[in-house]
């Protein structure tokens, strides 16, 4: 792995060096659960795999797995690994690709290619395997063989669940209970990361005392107390609004700032912001959302990341939901971030000031007019609310414990499918039960593909060809989730073509904006996490 040495010797990048080499000391220590715990911008991805690699080799661990909550990060993480261990080392496997429809190809217009990548796909026959934390514990819990193929490649690997603190408080008790099998039966080593550790040791109580979390008996952390992270990687300055904005509002003030960065909850906040937005000759006002197909989204990152090199470019001002919170290496000297979970406003703030170029950066936390989502929105925010005045410092682990410490408190289960009840206290194991109640995002979107630059080409390859793994890639890359009704409303419109069985297409231009994305005829859809 190379050292961060190599690089310029900034403040951040020596501290870096200092995560990796800690690191790879701890890479010695006994099989069992890690945490490595280090703000946003110290280098926690790389250095998570100079322990996973060093673990390996010195325990015999046959594969690293490495679990992830967002599509986004996982296809830039899966090629930084391709780069690095080469691509027939490293397998990408997540929900943006259906192989049931290849399945159902199996005949002329499926190829070799295509069928080796669903049965890797079901294995998980590589060193290395990049995948989502759906495809990992509904697999765990999984009654199809499809799904239950992985599960012997699991024994006896190195697994890293990255942005832990994402994991669904309403099925963090199954969840808990796997990885606990998995580690003292069949030798698995499990590493925790994240910039904002939940709190996963001891027994916790929910909303009442019925409630319970038995969490894992020792996590050790990778980290030594003395590093003082929090402190020396501090580059913000977080601020907390006490009055609500409206949309208009909070144009005015992100127009005040030349370089700046706008988070938002929902899809719909970033379009009505944006589009209040002024828009100057010379001038960049970008908006990010999942209304934009993911080559949108990339592209649109790309030409970000060179606006922000480029000194000439005075004026840079993006407005984003949470997709832009993890996985993206972006500097502002200024961020804004709608009132949030203590964890989502820290890695907002993460991209403010990443590199240390001032002493100092502003993160402003505000509040709009319109309540939260209900949900786990709204409890994540109450939770940092009440936590407010107990901790000073909002970015020590003091912090980040008082905070999961309130947010547990509000949780009415940690065991949402019953899997206890189903698997544990039942004499009969109600496995296919257990198995369908399950799951970890109760999603009912469906993906579309979109108008955006050659996908209709794609389209048309797919009508000729019949579905292929390369092809299905591609097209997942021009491809909208929206939800059950505003499918409705596109094929009321007539904009909507169902190119094969549960394969939907918009080919009219006018429904995609070059801007913001899909334009449906109803209001925005509120943004959720796709993975």
């Amino acid at each position: 792995m190379e050292e961060l040495s190599r690089k310029p010797t900034t403040p951040v990048n020596l501290i870096r060096n200092e995560v990796q080499r800690a690191c790879l000391d701890a890479a010695e220590g006994e099989p069992g659960f890690y945490s490595l715990t280090v703000p946003t911008g110290g280098g926690k991805t790389l250095s998570s795999l100079v322990w996973a690699v060093n673990h390996a080799l010195k325990y015999g661990k046959r594969r690293i797995i490495i679990a992830i909550p967002y599509t986004s990060i996982i296809v830039q993480t899966a090629q930084v690994l391709r780069d690095i261990f080469g691509a027939e080392n490293v397998l990408e496997h997540h929900s943006n690709i259906s192989f049931e429809v290849l399945a159902d190809f199996q005949g002329e217009n499926a190829t070799n290619a295509s069928m080796q990548m669903k049965l890797a796909t079901e294995n998980w026959d590589y060193p290395i395997v990049v995948t989502t934390n759906v495809q990992l514990f509904e697999s765990l819990y999984a009654s199809r063989p499809s799904q239950c193929r992985k599960l012997h490649n699991i024994c006896n690997s190195v697994l890293i669940l990255d942005e832990v603190q994402t994991l669904p408080t309403d099925y963090l008790q199954p969840i808990i209970n796997a990885l606990k099998t998995y580690q003292r039966q069949l030798g698995v080593s499990v590493l925790f990361t994240t910039a904002s550790q939940p709190v996963l040791v001891g027994k916790h109580r929910g909303c009442n005392p019925s409630v319970k979390l038995e969490g894992i008996d020792k996590v050790t952390e990778i980290i030594p107390t003395d590093f003082r992270l929090h402190e020396r990687l501090r580059r913000v300055n977080l601020h907390f609004d006490d009055v609500v904005s409206s949309y208009d509002d909070m144009a005015r003030r992100i127009s005040q700032f030349d370089r700046v960065l706008c988070v938002v909850n929902t899809r719909r906040d970033a379009a009505e912001i944006y589009n209040r937005l002024p828009k100057v000759d010379g001038e960049m006002t970008i908006h990010l959302s999942r209304m934009m197909c993911p080559e949108h989204v990339a592209e649109t990152i790309v030409k970000l990341k060179e606006a922000l090199r480029d000194v000439g470019q005075k004026v840079i001002r993006v407005i984003s939901t949470q997709l832009i919170e993890a996985g993206v290496d972006i500097d502002f000297p200024v961020v804004f971030r709608q009132e949030a979970g203590l964890d989502s406003v820290l890695q907002a703030a993460g991209r403010c000031n990443r590199e240390g170029s001032i002493p100092l950066g502003d993160t402003y936390v505000f509040r709009l007019e319109k309540p939260l989502p209900p949900g786990f929105m709204s409890r994540t925010n109450s939770a940092r609310i009440d936590m407010m005045d107990a901790v000073e410092d909002k970015f020590s682990p003091e912090a980040m414990t008082a905070y999961f410490g309130k947010l547990y408190g509000k949780v009415s289960t940690f065991d949402k499918s019953r899997m206890a009840e189903r698997l544990e206290a039942s004499t009969d194991f109600l496995f296919r039960t257990a198995s369908e109640e399950f799951h970890l995002i109760d999603d009912n979107a469906t993906s579309v593909i979109v108008n955006w630059r050659n996908g209709m080409d794609f389209v048309e390859r797919l009508k000729e060809e019949g579905p292929s793994y390369s092809l299905m890639k591609r097209l997942a890359q021009y491809s909208v989730n929206v939800r059950q009704n505003d499918l409705k409303l596109l094929m009321q419109a007539g904009a909507l073509e169902e190119v094969l069985e549960n394969i939907y297409a918009v080919s009219s231009p006018s429904f995609y904006d070059e801007h913001v994305g899909l334009v449906t005829t109803n209001q925005w859809i509120e943004e959720t996490y796709i993975l």
